[in-house]
């Protein structure tokens, strides 16, 4: 028998440990569609805790919510030449608009439309056409609108919640009257999603700038939070972009000035989706299941009433029905304590195990002996199973917000010493070929490179199945040369095997 609730364990296989994960945690399952996925009432509650967080983040950085069509022009992507180079082959295309029977049972696409549509792989054209309407004059400036929404590209080898043909998330687009602005609204909504990643996902990033290679297609600069899983490999969670004028020109997004002179505005874009629960589940899960940090967890708190007779039953759920309320007027990160009584008629041990593997942060049991001494004995998500322990009843309802805030910070510190731990400094090329030599499945972690624009795209890269993750917007002075070019280094580069 297993000792373990996730077979295989990380050591094992790292990628079928994964996927075992979301299947015993009850988040997602794949759907008839190939690349596709169904997010099941788990997996969606935590997507919807991140929203609730990022939403509020974003309103109170003076973005509006707004809704763009899901098909989008050809002609459209065509007028970014960039942009339709960078998409064109995830792209999801419609050519028809009805259906019609062949005669022996089965349908046939009729109807062809004169421009196809393309399902959206993102917005930039799309709402860029709406933005030009909008835009008159310096007075209409900024316009700040965010949408959530889902999106559309062609993946051949996906991952669910890592990478799937169809996501969800929210992009954010931006429309400015001068460059300075629109460049501090790119690092302001950077920084947003940091603050979001290392203090609700207690998963720690590092802020960068993308390698020009790396940019997204049609940007000036692209920003990421890079994030490093258990497995030593990085995470792109999240990008912003400082999109120039390139969009607003291939847009005709035109404001008069104060001036009275017709200018084209600047833009930006910047989105996270959900790959950010996989970052999660990567990030501080074991080998009994998904492990989610307290303010993102559905539940808070689950209650497993034990007893062994119909009477028994009576007087414990009496008993823990005033502990929930009680639970439920304490408060955590301004809200209320999230709190279930689980009272199916099964074994206790079953439904504990059910949580643990859920990631619940906190694990209730409650018997006659426990009621008869004023007590409860308590589990923790982030400590062993059998690592339990009985605590006063009135003393656990009293710091149950403290204990889940220590239950946070001790996941991002964990995790924030496994990625400092994974950081080397390597300053010539057969250093770096070693220290990422071990094929595709083993990931030492970063690389930090001295590095220069003529190094990009070097042939050792794409051996290793290594990418250049960003410049660390937190730069230390570099010296000497680059380790692929040989010319004068001008940045320290994060280099990484990636997902």
């Amino acid at each position: 028998m297993a000792d373990t609730a996730i077979t295989p364990t990380r050591s094992q296989n790292y990628p079928e440990w994964y996927q075992q994960v979301i299947i015993a945690a009850d988040m997602a399952e794949n759907s008839p569609v190939r690349g596709c996925m169904v997010i099941k009432p788990w997996g969606y509650a935590v997507w919807e805790n991140m929203q609730g967080v990022l939403d509020r983040m974003f309103k109170d950085t003076g973005h509006v919510n707004a809704y763009f069509p899901l098909l989008i022009p050809l002609s459209f992507l065509e007028k970014e030449a960039a942009h339709v180079e960078g998409f064109a082959k995830e792209c999801a295309v419609v050519t028809h608009h009805r259906l019609k029977g062949d005669g022996n049972g089965k349908l046939i696409p009729d109807g062809e439309l004169e421009e196809p549509l393309i399902i959206r792989p993102t917005s930039e054209t799309i709402i860029g056409h709406q933005f030009a309407k909008w835009v008159k004059s310096y007075r209409d400036l900024p316009i700040l609108v965010n949408q959530w929404c889902n999106v559309m590209r062609w993946e051949m080898r996906t991952r669910m919640f890592l990478r799937t043909a169809e996501f969800l998330w929210q992009e954010g687009h931006t429309v400015h009257a001068t460059a300075n602005e629109a460049q501090a609204e790119t690092l302001q909504m950077l920084d947003v999603y940091a603050d979001f990643a290392e203090n609700y996902m207690a998963m720690p990033v590092i802020k960068g700038m993308k390698t020009p290679d790396e940019r997204f297609p049609g940007a000036v600069d692209t920003y990421t939070i890079e994030a490093l899983m258990q497995d030593r490999k990085a995470l792109q969670a999240g990008t912003s972009h400082f999109l120039g004028q390139n969009f607003a020109k291939a847009s005709e997004i035109k404001y008069l000035s104060a001036e009275g002179k017709e200018e084209f505005a600047w833009t930006t874009s910047w989105g996270v989706s959900t790959r950010l629960i996989g970052g999660l589940i990567m990030t501080h899960s074991d080998d009994n299941g998904f492990v989610v940090p307290p303010r993102l967890a559905p539940l808070h708190v689950v209650i497993i009433p034990i007893y062994r007779n119909d009477e028994e039953r009576t007087q414990v759920l009496e008993y823990v029905k005033t502990l929930e309320k009680d639970l439920k007027a304490q408060n955590y990160v301004g809200s209320s304590i999230r709190v279930k009584i689980d009272d199916r008629d099964m074994r206790g041990g079953e439904k504990a195990w059910q949580y643990i593997k859920q990631g619940v942060p906190v694990r209730v049991e409650v018997g006659p002996r426990d009621m008869a001494k004023g007590e409860v004995f308590v589990g923790r998500r982030d400590r062993g199973p059998k690592e339990k322990a009985s605590q006063g009843r009135d003393a656990f309802v009293e710091n149950i917000g403290t204990l889940l805030q220590e239950i946070q910070d001790g996941m991002f510190e964990r995790a924030k010493k496994m990625r400092d731990e994974s950081i080397k400094k390597i300053t010539n090329l057969q250093e770096f070929e070693k220290y990422f030599a071990g094929g595709e499945t083993t990931a030492p972690g970063f690389a930090k490179v001295p590095w220069c624009e003529a190094g990009m795209g070097h042939e050792l890269l794409a051996q290793l199945k290594v990418t250049p993750r960003c410049m660390p917007l937190d730069q230390e002075p570099v010296e000497g040369n680059c380790i692929f070019s040989g010319k004068p280094a001008t940045k320290w580069v994060l280099f990484a095997k990636s997902y």
